[in-house]
């Protein structure tokens, strides 16, 4: 009967089509339509509308990815909705998408299976998009190339439409268009927008949103500030003639194509093997996750292990847990018997660095990380991911607040010391450390004896090694000048990483294969969080009229 009950299971599961046990995105983008505003200052504008039509057998599409032509912007500049509703999450760091570009969360407007939506994305002041025009010294050169989507998520063509809107007060007579990609008339159409700026249309109505098209146009670089024209080029510097660049380019063009293809590879594969989150905790459930340490909440902000490690060291510290007896090379020693309030990776810790080897300890602290991110997992199991994200950066922010608003250095020495587990999770923490005791005394805390070795000697030395100023108590704290606390502090905080760590890429990778490892390739199957193949993708050919551009791609 059981063998039955099982040949009769397996039967039904192979009938059951493919496309119903995993969905990836597909869908028909209807129209594409990209403003493209080369504005006054030099920076780039963008406004995208996409009209999606999911197909019956795709699955919800929850994200839209948007490549942007480099890093140099704000995400608190992009603004998106869908058919009108105002749209909040908007992430760079949740782009998958290659190359540069930002995730916008459709949320409660995801587009479901046979629906639809127009999508909007705004994109202001991006920097870095004017090169100088290789066939005239005083013209600009301004060439784009608009998001695209990997060609297993799109169905069908796409009616595409880019237009130019070129710098106020540009003469008709003044400007000229590059060659059109394939597939769109050789000239664009010439006209001019509502506020009078010349404007420059292409339109392909059976293009491909998965091609990587490229459009240009060159006008007098007057129109925007020299700054905002690229700097001279490295040939250009080393005094290298412009006909022996272009020899060189035309020549080994596809040499250095593929050049660029492996570097952006190698750089897109690194990027990937610091993602060490799982993508269920990027599942977006219904509020905050609050009560997190902040340990575990550098690991929701997927804060560099090395970082992580050095937030568990300080905590020992503070707690009497552990004394560093060396810092170059890294030498600590614990407490024995140790405080009975220590987390569980507090404990783990301790563990590792009693270990032997280097290899043995690193292999330790692997498994520490790989603990604790399944642990801060179920910790997030239905709440939302980005709402917790805004709320533990604003703790971040708040606890810095708290420490430079102090009216008197003892006051902003003990804000520092209370709050250290929070500001330690901002990337600027060292240099944020540096601006908040340039002047000034900083009155140590309790532990500092426990972290600087050198602190402890020359304590021992005499009352007189360190100077001492009244406490509010009416007692006294030992203090030192602003600029050694803080340097010592980074210099402290580096040599801990390095020694511990070693090369964070190969040791966070290690990680990753255990927590969020590449998927397997398979005919049958995909994943709903699949990012489009589509990257960054630029490069000059020889008969550019400019010798760089703006580029775009990627998508879901």
């Amino acid at each position: 009967m059981k063998k039955t009950a099982l040949f009769l299971l397996l039967l039904i599961v192979l009938l059951i089509p493919s496309s119903a046990l995993a969905q990836s995105y597909y869908f028909r983008l209807d129209i594409e339509t990209v403003h493209v505003f080369w504005e006054a200052d030099g920076t780039l504008d963008l406004i995208y509308e996409f009209f999606f039509i999911n197909q019956p057998e795709g699955h919800t599409i929850e994200y839209v990815d948007v490549g942007l032509p480099n890093n140099q912007y704000s995400d608190s500049n992009i603004s998106a909705d869908i058919n009108g509703q105002s749209l909040s999450y908007i992430s760079s760091s949740g782009y998958e998408g290659s190359g540069t570009g930002v995730a916008v969360g459709l949320g409660s407007n995801s587009i479901p299976p046979s629906g639809q939506g127009v999508v909007r994305v705004f994109i202001n002041d991006i920097e870095d998009v004017l090169f100088p025009d290789t066939g005239s010294d005083d013209y600009a050169s301004a060439v784009f190339m608009p998001s695209y989507f990997g060609s297993q998520y799109v169905a069908g063509t796409t009616d595409i439409t880019v237009i130019f809107h070129l710098p106020p007060g540009v003469k008709p007579e003044e400007p000229r268009w590059h060659s059109s990609p394939n597939g769109f008339s050789s000239s664009p159409i010439a006209g001019q927008d509502s506020l009078g700026r010349i404007t420059y249309t292409w339109r392909n109505t059976s293009g491909d949103a998965s091609a990587r098209y490229k459009f240009g146009a060159s006008f007098p670089s007057s129109y925007v500030p020299a700054s905002a024209v690229s700097k001279p080029s490295l040939w250009q510097q080393l005094g290298i003639p412009a006909e022996a660049v272009t020899g060189i380019v035309c020549v080994s063009g596809f040499a250095l194509f593929m050049v660029l293809v492996i570097v952006v590879s190698v750089s897109s594969s690194k990027k990937r093997k610091m993602k060490y989150l799982p993508p269920k905790i990027r599942i977006e459930g219904h509020g905050i996750k609050r009560g997190l340490t902040a340990i575990e909440a550098a690991i929701l902000l997927e804060r560099p292990a090395d970082k992580i490690f050095t937030m568990i060291l300080f905590s020992l510290l503070q707690k009497d847990a552990a004394q560093v007896i060396s810092q170059d090379p890294l030498k600590l020693e614990f407490s024995d018997p140790l405080p009975g309030n220590l987390r569980k990776y507090e404990t783990q810790f301790i563990e590792a660095f009693q270990k032997d080897t280097d290899r043995i300890r690193k292999t330790e602290l692997q498994d520490l990380m790989i603990s604790l991110i399944k642990s801060v997992g179920k910790k997030m199991e239905g709440f939302s991911h980005k709402e917790s994200v805004r709320y533990y950066e604003d703790i971040i922010k708040r606890a810095w607040k708290q420490v430079e608003d102090a009216d008197t250095p003892e006051v902003k020495s003990e804000k520092y010391n209370a709050h250290m587990g929070w500001t330690m999770l901002d990337g600027d923490f060292e240099d944020k450390t540096q601006d908040v005791f340039r002047r000034g005394p900083v009155f140590v805390p309790l532990w500092w004896g426990r972290y600087d070795p050198s602190y402890r000697t020359t304590q021992t030395a005499g009352p007189s090694a360190r100077t001492s100023s009244p406490s509010r108590s009416g007692g006294a704290l030992p203090n030192l000048p602003g600029g050694d606390f803080a340097a010592s502090m980074a210099t402290g905080i580096s040599n801990f990483s390095s020694d511990v760590v070693g090369n964070i890429t190969d040791f966070t990778s290690r990680i990753t294969q255990k927590t969020n490892p590449v998927p397997k390739p398979t005919s049958s199957s995909g994943k709903s969080w699949s990012s489009g193949s589509g990257g960054s993708s630029c490069a000059c050919a020889c008969a550019c009229a400019g010798c760089a551009c703006a580029c775009a791609g990627g998508g879901r």
